[in-house]
């Protein structure tokens, strides 16, 4: 299959073409190492001796490695800082529009797509309505329409012009500084491979090769997973530590789990369908096929406006995911938990704190999750990124 992951598991040419980033350097893993020590310092940038203690390289592997990132044109330097004793020290930074990645949510209503650089700032966005049950063609279409409509001015071009640069017929020809794409979107899915399940309630995509079939349609590499692990990778990337749950209420319910301060997906690459545990028996129909599903009765709730009523579910069901796991954190997300945020928050924290309250230990704490709607679109694109410094991505 083609564009099967992240571009730290692939040469230097994508399926549309070369890469302005000399990708080939990404391979190695201290070269991983360095660049995301780079992308942690900021504008303030970190010298090499620094680097070689945070890394436990030599002085010497690590001139030879950043020498490498300065002539591909990732790492510039950043001025002098003053030393302990002895000359002043070089002081290094990412060059964050030396790469892009483009991230797309693909929900069951809509898509969107973001463009971010390097440290993983968004520099470009579209959205646009969508039809998740209109069949491969048109889905397919709109999402290529939709990231060739966001705007590439933090790649250098024109404000108006593509990431995946002007088209041609039967061939895309991509800024050679875009990475690759990653898209989420609901599941279950076969992250690994890049193919659909029965994502609930569209059971024709059943065992659609969605990477496959992107790739060839964006010339550039794609990975793909669901909306609520790419959101969880993007939150641990952004600085969230910890073991924690994402859980997004949007136009269904699922988690993204980082545990260990990596994504938990499973053996199958199936764990966070969270929204269809079952915790009222023979109760209303779910769209999954069961019964009394978590997503069911939150999703009624919100729908008859009764907005309490569905934070107390979803913290029903957060109680036994803190159970379970012992997490150290719940973050809620989605275009629901956004348009009443405290609602949720107290309500769900509420659930959290008398089960606490049962079994003697500490309150876990509830919280909106940073990145608001965009959430899983910056996430997206972190699978893309995150094999570029060595974490967990593609």
């Amino acid at each position: 299959m083609r564009g099967a992951g992240g571009p730290g598991a692939h040469g230097p040419a994508g399926p549309g073409g070369g890469a302005g980033v000399n990708l080939l350097a990404l391979r190695s893993h201290n070269a991983a190492l360095v660049l995301d020590l780079l992308r942690a310092a900021g504008d303030e940038g970190i010298s090499r001796l620094e680097l070689a203690e945070r890394t436990g390289l030599t002085p010497q592997a690590v001139s030879k490695i950043t020498a490498r990132l300065r002539e591909d044109g990732l790492a510039a330097e950043a001025g002098r800082r003053a030393s302990t004793g002895g000359k002043p020290r070089t002081v290094l930074r990412l060059v964050p529009e030396a790469g892009h990645a483009v991230g797309v949510h693909l929900d069951r209503d809509e898509v969107r797509a973001v463009l971010v650089d390097l440290r993983g700032t968004v520099v470009g966005e579209r959205r646009a309505a969508l039809d998740l049950g209109a069949g491969a063609e048109a889905v397919l279409g709109a999402v290529r329409e939709t990231v060739t409509g966001v705007p590439a001015a933090g790649m250098g071009g024109e404000g108006n012009a593509s990431p995946l640069g002007p088209a041609r017929p039967g061939q895309a020809r991509p800024d050679p500084a875009l990475l690759g794409v990653g898209v989420a979107l609901p599941g279950p899915l076969d992250h690994s491979r890049g193919v659909l399940h029965r994502v609930t309630g569209f059971p024709e995509w059943d065992g659609f090769p969605l990477r496959e079939v992107l790739a060839e349609r964006l010339g550039v590499p794609v990975v793909v997973d669901k909306d609520t692990n790419a959101a969880a990778l993007g939150l641990a990337a952004g600085g969230q530590g910890g073991s924690f749950a994402y859980l997004h209420l949007g136009t269904g319910l699922g988690a993204g789990l980082v545990i260990g301060g990596g994504v938990h997906r499973g053996a199958r690459t199936g764990a966070g369908e969270f929204g269809h545990q079952v915790i009222q028996l023979d109760g209303p129909p779910c769209t999954c096929g069961n019964r009394g599903c978590v997503e069911a009765l939150c999703l009624g709730a919100v729908e008859r406006g009764d907005l309490r009523e569905a934070a107390r579910v979803l913290g029903a069901g957060a109680a036994n995911l803190v159970g379970l796991l012992d997490i150290d954190v719940v973050l809620l997300g989605g275009r629901t938990v956004a348009a009443a945020p405290e609602t949720f928050t107290d309500g769900v924290g509420a659930v959290l704190e008398a089960w606490a309250r049962r079994t003697g230990q500490d309150a876990v704490p509830v919280r909106v999750a940073a990145g608001g709607g965009g959430a899983v679109a910056v996430g997206a694109a972190e699978l893309v990124l995150g094999p570029v410094f060595g974490r967990g991505g593609g």
